[in-house]
């Protein structure tokens, strides 16, 4: 799928197009931002009505569409699922109650960390500490079982629905919502966005991107093929940021975060934990899920459910820290994640890594 040389191009271009997207219109340290995009394209939706994060983000309809197109060209396209489709709703779920309590998905950690955000290196120790936990679970033959091949037809609808997205926020139907302020606000025009996120869905399909995958196989076999694209994210974006002036060093005052070190801590490792035991971090569900793992849709949906569940209960996290009601969705969630680690032992399997996932997840 890809030599290491081609990891670090992708991610290279992740990183510029990262800065060129924040030049032209999206939150700062936000160019991309998996778990955040998300959240608001629940809210333009109308999942959820917090006014400053409601859009339609074509960066996540160009990442699927991208990484769909390259499969289908690649004879990467194969239909499967019926690998605990329940479960990995419920992880996908807290996976991103983790991330909004934290104000970012592993790729927008990066990206703040670029952009001299300081308050993010807690996040980065505590989602390498829900990585360490889950790959405790790994070695101790955790498995969500295998796959089954599936209708071809199931595989088109994650395309289609993303078609629909982007009909819905071109004709902008009454239903739809758009903020007016805010970050939800704050977007790169149409056609750049959409552009820049075919390219991401192209580079990550290829390339098998995953900032879980990164340091999971850094630590369980001394490999930094996968890792080696994020460091270079962080060395292209911290040069973009330093060239256009966004780079500012420090904890206090930085945009659409918060100094709360605790919460980030374990916000992050409730999205690296969750991450782990579904095989692969937001951005590489989306892209798995472009190339017809009906698993990887469940995913996403979960991940939009969590959003919109985050924002309707006052989970997420604001400038100001963490709520009280998002600690304790943190704790609820690292229970019921370590349980489905614990629940899904399997001790007498003889447990093989197939790619991103275990035992075809």
């Amino acid at each position: 799928m890809g030599n290491k040389k081609n990891v670090i191009l992708a991610g290279g271009l992740v990183g510029l197009l990262a800065v060129l997207l924040v030049h032209f219109g999206n939150p700062a340290n936000m160019g991309f931002c998996i778990a955040c995009f998300i959240r608001d394209m629940a809210g333009g939706l109308g999942l959820h009505r917090a006014g400053i994060v409601q859009y339609i983000r074509p960066e996540i309809i160009g990442m699927g569409l991208g990484a769909w197109l390259m499969a289908m060209g690649g004879g990467d396209f194969r239909v499967r699922g019926g690998s605990s489709p329940f479960t990995r709703f419920i992880l996908g779920f807290f996976v991103m109650i983790g991330a909004l309590v934290f104000l970012g998905c592993p790729l927008r950690m990066v990206l703040r960390l670029a952009g001299g955000d300081l308050t993010a290196i807690l996040g980065l120790v505590g989602f390498v500490a829900g990585i360490l936990l889950g790959i405790v679970f790994l070695n101790k033959g955790f498995t969500l079982k295998r796959t089954y091949s599936l209708n071809k037809a199931e595989g088109y609808l994650f395309p289609a629905m993303q078609i629909a997205f982007f009909i819905l926020l071109v004709a902008a139907p009454a239903f739809v919502f758009f903020s007016e302020s805010g970050p939800g606000a704050m977007r790169a025009p149409v056609a750049l966005a959409l552009i820049a996120g075919l390219l991401v869905g192209v580079a990550g399909q290829r390339t098998r991107m995953c900032t879980v995958g990164g340091i999971r196989d850094l630590i369980m076999f001394k490999d930094a093929h996968l890792i080696s694209g994020f460091l270079a994210i962080f060395a292209v974006a911290l040069l973009g940021n330093l060239i256009t002036g966004n780079f500012n060093l420090g904890f206090e005052g930085q945009p659409v975060a918060h100094n709360d070190g605790l919460w980030n801590f374990l916000g992050m490792t409730l999205a690296g934990l969750g991450s782990v035991l579904l095989g692969g971090c937001p951005l590489r569900q989306v892209i798995l899920s472009a190339e017809g793992n009906i698993d990887s849709v469940i995913t996403f949906l979960g991940l939009l459910v969590g959003a919109a569940f985050a924002h309707n209960f006052g989970l997420a996290s604001s400038t100001a820290g963490a709520s009280a009601n998002g600690k304790a969705a943190v704790i609820i969630g690292l229970i019921v994640v370590a349980a489905i680690g614990f629940m899904n032992m399997d001790r007498s399997a003889d447990v093989t890594m197939k790619g991103d996932v275990k035992l075809g997840a």
